[in-house]
């Protein structure tokens, strides 16, 4: 029997807000899984049931390689293309680093650099979210992680933009890469010579299997860090305030009750899940009529599990009230998003705060909020506008 073969191709051009997870609730119906002929080929696990299977088996599903345009991949991100058992021994000196207390520490801080941000938007009557706020929040949080100056944010930003939304053409990610990668190196160093209180500090005190952590492996603990997640962070808040932006009902409710932002927080995580993560088959492997073999590459959308109706009812409508919600938007087994807990913290007070100062905002009738998709969906723009009395 010939398996299934439908076109998903991640890497499309941008198009309207939305379109992504609207074609992954498509793709999902037909098929459990399906092969996709785009970027040298590889399959899609569409189920809940499915997807949480597979991430939380990395002896099958191997975190080598995690992007299907790469499947050879010459770097390694740590932890996340760490297969145990020394994926295993990374978390467990890097967990102390991202628990809820250690988020909450950092509380204060973050609250400031948000209110900041917002405070010099209010007055202004209008924003492009994407830009204005949302790129701009998890890069300065970031920047406390590592001790280094507000004053380096602009910096900061424009190589993110540069490596995670180059022109066609690629121009400037290059540069931009080797720029970071010469901050990193210089960072280590210096942390190195002179430890702070900073997690660059803490992680060159680190022993794995009983050796020094190299230099090498700590750029490609930072290099992570830097490209997942802040474009995580500011991806989720974009959507979230899309949404709220076009449903009225949900976003008077977070004003007027900032108590249902943590139930909000879940809801909207589940309903506009981002990350297309893959994995390399370590084995051959027949799921649901599929011959997949060792080497192919098997991507597990996150949304198409956290929108699957057979593990979520009604499951394109947001509900705060949603009474079980085991969403995956963090993934789940032993590579479940290790800054979960600052990530929340990071969206819970830019609803509070925002919501504190700007109740009331919408998108102009003439915009078209555009949004890419990739590794991680995303918006490029989100234009926002509010009457600047009612605040």
């Amino acid at each position: 029997m010939t398996p299934p073969h439908q076109v998903f191709d991640p890497f499309l051009s941008p198009g309207p807000a939305g379109r992504t997870h609207a074609e992954l609730d498509r793709l999902r119906e037909p098929h459990p899984a399906f092969f996709s002929p785009a970027k040298n080929g590889f399959w899609v696990l569409t189920r809940y049931a499915d997807i949480l299977a597979a991430l939380k088996d990395p002896a099958t599903f191997s975190s080598r390689a995690i992007a299907v345009i790469d499947r050879n991949p010459s770097y390694r991100w740590i932890p996340v293309m760490l297969d145990p058992p020394l994926h295993t021994a990374w978390r467990r000196l890097l967990r102390p680093l991202f628990t809820p207390a250690s988020a909450a520490a950092l509380r204060e801080q973050i609250t400031r650099r948000c209110t900041a941000l917002i405070a010099g938007l209010s007055e202004r009557g209008s924003c492009d979210f994407v830009a204005d706020f949302a790129r701009r929040f998890p890069t300065s949080v970031f920047l406390t992680l590592l001790g280094l100056p507000e004053e380096r944010l602009e910096e900061f930003l424009a190589w993110e933009h540069a490596i995670l939304h180059p022109p066609p053409s690629g121009a400037g990610r290059a540069e931009a890469m080797a720029q970071v990668t010469a901050c990193f190196t210089g960072l280590i160093a210096e942390r190195r010579a002179r430890p702070g209180d900073d997690l660059v500090s803490a992680a060159t005190r680190f022993a794995v299997d009983g050796r020094p952590v190299t230099d090498d492996e700590l750029l490609q603990l930072c290099t992570l860090m830097f490209l997942a997640g802040l474009d995580t962070v500011s991806a989720q808040l974009s959507y979230s305030f899309w949404h709220l932006a076009a449903h009225g009902d949900d976003r008077a409710r977070i004003t007027a009750d900032p108590s249902v932002i943590p139930a909000a927080t879940e809801e909207l995580l589940r309903a506009y899940a981002l990350v297309l993560p893959s994995r390399k088959l370590t084995t051959d492997l027949d799921l649901h009529g599929c011959p997949m073999k060792a080497g192919d590459m098997v991507m597990l959308p996150l949304a198409m599990a956290t929108r699957d109706p057979r593990a979520f009812p009604a499951p394109g409508i947001v509900d705060f009230d949603r009474p079980s919600n085991q969403h995956l938007a963090f993934g789940a087994g032993p590579h479940r998003c290790l800054g979960a807990h600052l990530a929340r913290l990071e969206i819970h007070i830019a609803l509070r705060e925002w919501h504190a100062r700007i109740p009331d905002y919408r998108i102009p009738e003439d915009a078209q909020p555009r949004e890419h998709a990739s590794l991680v969906l995303g918006l490029d723009t989100l234009p926002l506008q509010w009457d600047r009395a009612s605040r």
